[in-house]
């Protein structure tokens, strides 16, 4: 039996650096890009880009956008847009420190795909049901993926 932590073949890392500007922003390096993630003004924030949980919502918009329009593709489906609509809830208590339950992390998430397409809703429930099966982000969302954390001292 393979072990757990052994990368295939086919596996693909991908990476990021980021360093702290304040208590609650963050400059992200991706590739060539650069973006911040902060919190609003009003949780003492600069307001400097989208809040971490923002960005996970962004990030699963992005993907469902990639992923449904490859899958359209190849099921031979003609979708011009896809308009991605995403809610999600969370209870901040544990991040705050203030209780133990629930979870820290978001208790539902809820995703309205409005596409703009001649098929059929059939048609359509087959594609949603591929596209979510393939969706890298909605994978990560719906399943436990081990994060290991270390600390280095400078």
């Amino acid at each position: 039996m393979a072990e757990t932590d052994a990368k295939s073949e086919h596996t693909v890392s991908y990476s990021i650096s980021a360093e702290s500007k304040t208590a609650t922003h963050t400059v992200i390096e991706a590739r060539d890009f650069e973006f911040s993630v902060d919190e609003p003004t009003n949780v003492g924030g600069t307001n400097a880009g989208p809040n971490p949980v923002e960005y996970m919502l962004g990030a699963l918009a992005g993907c469902l956008n990639v992923v449904g329009h490859t899958v359209a593709e190849e099921m031979g489906i003609t979708v011009r847009n896809i308009a991605v609509s995403i809610e999600g809830d969370l209870d901040p208590r544990k991040f705050m420190g203030r209780a133990e339950e629930p979870r820290a992390g978001y208790q539902d998430v809820r995703v309205d795909l409005t596409v703009d397409s001649p098929a059929d809703e059939a048609t359509l429930a087959d594609w949603l049901e591929t596209v979510e099966s393939r969706c890298p982000v909605s994978d990560n969302f719906q399943n436990p993926t081990p994060v290991s954390l270390s600390v280095t001292t400078e």
